[in-house]
């Protein structure tokens, strides 16, 4: 699967400074890292763990039927 990431440096005066946003429209899921590279690296968790999540979901309802 790929998917389109988009990057803003997070504004927010409560983050430290270097915080970046990473987003993903297609899934509406957002996360946020240190720099460009730890808001990449968090969005790639964040993914994996949205894809065990659907996959788990799935199988339960397979077999609740």
């Amino acid at each position: 699967m790929k998917y389109s990431v988009i990057f803003e440096k997070v504004n927010d005066p409560s983050f430290p400074k270097g915080y970046y946003y990473a987003h993903i429209p297609e899934l509406d899921l957002t996360t946020h890292g240190l720099g460009i590279e730890g808001a990449r690296e968090a969005v790639i968790d964040l993914v994996k763990l949205w894809v065990e999540e659907k996959q788990a979901n799935e199988i339960f309802c397979l077999t609740k039927k």
